[in-house]
Formats: C-alpha cells, sequence, structure tokens
C-alpha cells in the first residue's frame, strides 16, 4: 500500500530553515488564532502537570484556498509535503513525541460525558474538518520550553508547492535558491496554479 501523504502549509524563511537545519521546529500553541484549540491544550498541559506542550500542525485534506489564505498567506508561502512513513521514520527516536490525527467533534456532541485528558490536544470543532488535520505533539514534565527542532531526513520531503500569489517571474529564482540548499537539489519544487490552471481555462475558452 502506498504510503499517506500529509502536507505542512509555511512560509519561505520557515522553508529555508527547515532544509538547511533539517529539522521540523514545534512551538507553543499559546499563538494560534483558534482559542478554542489553543485553550484545550492549555487545560491538557495543566491537568497532566506537565512544564511545556509544543506542536506543528499538518493537512491531510488536498490543497485548498482555504489552506493558503490562512496558513500561508501572501507571495511567501509553501506548502511542503512529506512521505508520512519516512517522517514517522525520521522522529521514532525522540521521547515524548506523539503524532496522531485530530478529530473533530461538534458542541452538542459533547453533552453528557466527560473528555478523556489525553484526549484534549487532538480536538477540534467540527466547522474545522475539512482541514484534515494530523498534529505533532511534544510534551515534558520537567523542560520549560517554548521551541523544539526535531531533527528529520530531507528524504522526507516530496515536494514542494509554492505559493499561487507568487509572480511567475520569481518561481525560477526561488525554485534555485531552494536546490543550492545541501541536499535539495533533486526535491520536486511547483508553483501552485489554484487560481490560475491553464487547462481550466483552456476549457473555458473552447466553450460553445
Amino acid at each position: 500500500m502506498a504510503s499517506q501523504i500529509v502536507y505542512r502549509y509555511t512560509e519561505l524563511p520557515s522553508l529555508i530553515h527547515l532544509l538547511t537545519r533539517r529539522e521540523l521546529t514545534l512551538l507553543d500553541p499559546l499563538s494560534w488564532d483558534d482559542k478554542n484549540d489553543s485553550s484545550f491544550i492549555t487545560f491538557y498541559r495543566e491537568k497532566c502537570n506537565l512544564k511545556s506542550v509544543l506542536a506543528l500542525c499538518f493537512a491531510r485534506s488536498e490543497e485548498t484556498y482555504h489552506h493558503w489564505r490562512v496558513f500561508a498567506p501572501g507571495a511567501s508561502g509553501v506548502r511542503i509535503q512529506f512521505d508520512e512513513d519516512r517522517l514517522r521514520n525520521s522522529i521514532d527516536n525522540v521521547p515524548e513525541l506523539k503524532f496522531q490525527d485530530v478529530e473533530y467533534l461538534t458542541v452538542d456532541s459533547l453533552k453528557g460525558q466527560r473528555i478523556d485528558k489525553e484526549r484534549l490536544p487532538f480536538l477540534k470543532r467540527h466547522p474545522f474538518y475539512p482541514e484534515r488535520e494530523a498534529r505533532l505533539l511534544w510534551e515534558s514534565k520537567n523542560k520549560n520550553q517554548s521551541s523544539l527542532g526535531v531533527p528529520i531526513t530531507l528524504s522526507a520531503i516530496s515536494r514542494i508547492t509554492l505559493s499561487p500569489w507568487l509572480h511567475p517571474s520569481l518561481v525560477p529564482e526561488v525554485r534555485s535558491l531552494i536546490k543550492r540548499i545541501d541536499g535539495c537539489s533533486k526535491i520536486k519544487i511547483y508553483q501552485s496554479t489554484l487560481i490560475s490552471n491553464a487547462k481550466w481555462l483552456k476549457h473555458g475558452e473552447s466553450a460553445t
């Protein structure tokens, strides 16, 4: 069976950091826009007596306008495509690390039931379901950290997609810059055609 794919939407500086350092950077969820989400992780940290809980989010769903606008807005946005098996193999040796799919629930579905505290970091409200998020979580009872670098192998990256808002004239330069990073010469790099697709436009032009 073919390996699953997970996507990380981010910005060009973060991509360059990842490729150069060969590591994923997990951060404190307190800065997240969805306060329901970040609050659940705070509840988890407090209820489990943890000093640190850090996270990094991935998506399983195919490319959408929402993903780009929310998670990788503007011309510097990028989408990193990971082979999930290779990614998991890269991080297997990191203690206190969990990689798990997010579960989406309605408010009504929680009536009359108590949530197991272990589920808290992987629960979101149902309106976010189209993201189909998978979450990388690190926790510690002893270390108080605001970030964590998790080493990975670059072979876990199967493709990089550049922002649909990046001007086409800049694509060759950006592609060349990325490929000059040590170990990145063979990574496939394309620009998203989400908002301007030649094949789609051709069908419209040929309409009768």
